[in-house]
């Protein structure tokens, strides 16, 4: 990934745990890898155990953030989730997938958007 990507990557995770903390989330765990990928945030929220996905933009022009969201992005989130459920032994826990959308703007205000539930495991 390039600097310029890693570095809004970067930043977007930082207005991300920011944002998730104002909205009543406690963060377990930042960039949880597996040889599979890599979860950016867990987090419990209430009563559920949150895997949530970042993704910023510095616009929409190629495509909203969600968008970046795919099937195969879907299920390699899930099967990392699946590790961490396992290694924690929490497959009792309620769990969901969160993504949340970060757009920058010109004028360095950033839309934050989180979308709960946003995907489903089948």
């Amino acid at each position: 990934m390039p600097d310029s990507r890693q570095s809004l990557g970067k930043k977007g995770e930082t207005l991300a745990l920011n944002f998730l903390k104002e909205n009543g989330y406690t963060i377990l765990t930042r960039n949880y890898r597996r040889r599979t990928g890599e979860i950016d945030i867990i987090a419990m929220e209430g009563d559920y155990l949150v895997f949530i996905e970042v993704k910023t933009r510095t616009g929409t022009s190629h495509g909203h953030p969600l968008e970046a969201i795919t099937p195969r992005k879907q299920r390699q989130i899930s099967k990392v989730a699946q590790c961490y459920l396992a290694e924690k032994n929490l497959f009792d826990t309620a769990a969901r997938f969160d993504v949340v959308s970060i757009v920058m703007s010109r004028n360095n205000q950033p839309q934050v958007e989180i979308i709960t539930n946003a995907f489903e495991v089948y």
